[in-house]
């Protein structure tokens, strides 16, 4: 890893301290933290505290890799253990840890910035800002609080989501610069002015993908007999599984030799209890594992990815990565509204389908105009035209890079 006292970090730049509850070993970690933070890493001293769960901590190969790829970006990497139970106590010994690291880092090397990536690492620069006077720059990754409860894991109105609801008050009024990643979220947020300061300044910056490693591959790859329907990610909590496994059996009526492809990290066993309930046979499923690393090349093999998301309240604030990765390979999609900017990106460009409802009628119109989408001549490209434009990495970390200047502009002046 890269050592704090390494001279590349006492450059006349000036000093970020990033702190992420997600670990830069897991998928998410790496194309939404350490993707990023390279980039940043060029013109900014970059400082990072992420949280790692055990099984990846013992993992030595990995974590050398992602130590080496950190030093040679010049980014100091502390990774702490995440733990997990008893949840409460878990996370504020989390917290109270992260407090004491990132004081010691933001002492030693002059850090004028923290960004907290989502809540419980808000917490940790809230302290470091009343403490150390350092600027607070609060990026948010959604409504967190609103989706403990959406998620059945909080009360509605119970004790913790009150509190939750406070905190999220508290965070909003204290920050020094806002990160949102859609408009969708920044329309609720605007309807309660009081509780951003009036000094704070709000940027969207969506969930992005490095195009250079998700790439438009040769069409091709997917003029073959078999049509390949793709799904990407988890399949509980937020995400309508069974949706899916109901439009895949409506494709294959109109495509018989279909073939869903199943990325997947942890729920295998789930996803074959699934299949079975909803009578798929196991020869028109192909499920796998993947790294990140190889994810552009499963997803260069689809026609057509698939996703639905339950469209609560919180998921206003969402932007699916799966999304951006799809486009940028070139692959149209099939999803629902009322999540995030979906809509209004479906609406400007014809790159995938919305379901008008999840009764068989929708679906099936749905999945008949996903094929077509699939199969015009030029849809390839213009799927990547709207990953170039909307969702690039360097674009976002261009966004970054003027919310980071902004912020020691302020800095400056009040120090």
């Amino acid at each position: 890893m890269s050592d704090l006292n390494d001279p590349r970090h006492e450059k006349n730049a000036v000093a970020i301290l990033y702190i992420s509850y997600d670990g830069i070993s897991e998928p998410l970690g790496q194309s939404q933290v350490l993707s990023y933070l390279e980039k940043l890493a060029v013109d900014w001293r970059i400082y990072l505290i992420s949280y790692e769960k055990s099984s990846d901590l013992a993992n030595d190969t990995q974590m050398s890799l992602l130590r080496d790829r950190c030093s040679r970006a010049g980014i100091f990497w502390k990774p702490l253990r995440y733990h997990k139970t008893p949840s409460l106590l878990a996370t504020a010994f989390d917290i109270v840890v992260g407090c004491m690291l990132g004081w010691s880092i933001v002492r030693k090397h002059n850090v004028q910035i923290v960004h907290a990536r989502s809540y419980v690492a808000a917490m940790i620069a809230l302290v470091l800002k009343h403490t150390k006077g350092v600027r607070f720059l609060f990026d948010m990754r959604g409504f967190w609080v609103d989706e403990r409860v959406d998620g059945g894991l909080w009360r509605a109105n119970g004790l913790a989501f009150r509190l939750g609801k406070k905190i999220e008050e508290i965070y909003l009024k204290q920050a020094d610069h806002i990160i949102s990643l859609t408009y969708a979220a920044v329309k609720e947020l605007k309807k309660s002015p009081s509780l951003i300061a009036p000094h704070c300044q709000i940027s969207v910056i969506p969930t992005c993908v490095d195009l250079q490693r998700f790439s438009l591959r040769d069409p091709e790859m997917r003029r073959s007999k078999k049509f390949i329907l793709g799904y990407i990610g988890s399949v509980g909590t937020w995400y309508s599984f069974d949706h899916v496994l109901t439009s895949f059996n409506l494709l294959l009526k109109q495509k018989p030799e279909s073939t869903l492809l199943i990325i997947n990290r942890n729920d295998h066993q789930a996803i074959r209890a699934c299949l079975q309930s909803y009578g798929v046979a196991p020869q028109s499923v192909e499920l796998i594992q993947s790294t990140h690393d190889d994810m552009p090349r499963h997803i260069a093999r689809m026609n057509a990815g698939i996703f639905f998301i339950k469209p609560t309240f919180s998921k206003r604030a969402s932007s699916p990565t799966r999304l951006a990765e799809y486009l940028a390979c070139g692959v149209p999609f099939l999803t629902n509204g009322g999540v995030g900017d979906v809509e209004t990106l479906l609406s400007n460009f014809k790159v995938g389908v919305l379901v008008p409802s999840f009764e068989s009628a929708g679906l099936r119109t749905a999945v008949g105009q996903l094929v077509s989408l699939a199969e015009a001549p030029a849809i390839h490209s213009v799927c990547r035209q709207v990953a170039e434009s909307d969702f690039s990495l360097v674009n976002g970390a261009v966004r970054y890079q003027q919310a980071y200047k902004r912020l020691s502009s302020i800095t400056s002046v009040r120090t």
